[in-house]
């Protein structure tokens, strides 16, 4: 569904449903559309993968039902934690939204039944990454082999918001 978004979202202008927290309030729609905007075929690529990758987890994991429903939940929250850093005047992408599903699969292992140290190794793993990224020096960073800005901050607030959503929508242990 997320891939799907973007595909047709193509033609749409980036304008029209990227992130932008001074039209937040008036245009909730960004709160969700903000992940079908692409800025390359590079992040369109790099982000469909991520979206097969956390969807193959998330299967192999065999999540409850409730663990989409907490993806949902955490897909606007991911977006409109943004807001926090202003300097972010435009935004789009999977990634913020990617990292919550993330959290969500290391929720689920770490309170199913079987080897918990994969929800542990996994969260570890997520939460290395979003400091190894620092968030808090700035709304992007340009890397090496990335044709567009990356957002740190939106991988930090999905990882959040996907461990609040996982938490609160956890299946009950067995």
């Amino acid at each position: 569904m997320l891939a799907l978004g973007a595909l047709l979202a193509r033609d749409v202008p980036r304008e029209a449903i990227d992130w932008q927290p001074g039209r937040a309030i008036a245009e909730p729609w960004r709160w969700w559309s903000a992940v079908w905007v692409h800025y390359s075929r590079l992040h369109f690529a790099a982000n469909v993968a991520g979206a097969l990758l956390v969807g193959a987890l998330g299967a192999a994991a065999r999540l409850a039902p409730r663990a989409a429903l907490a993806w949902l939940l955490a897909w606007p929250v991911t977006q409109l934690a943004l807001a926090i850093e202003p300097r972010l005047v435009h935004y789009g992408g999977l990634s913020g939204v990617l990292h919550a599903g993330v959290a969500i699969v290391a929720v689920h292992l770490l309170q199913a039944r079987g080897p918990r140290w994969l929800g542990a190794l996994l969260l570890g793993g997520l939460l290395a990454k979003v400091l190894f990224e620092a968030p808090w020096q700035g709304p992007l960073v340009h890397r090496a082999g990335w044709d567009i800005a990356i957002a740190p901050l939106a991988h930090a607030s999905g990882a959040a918001s996907g461990l609040v959503f996982g938490w609160l929508l956890r299946a009950p242990a067995r």
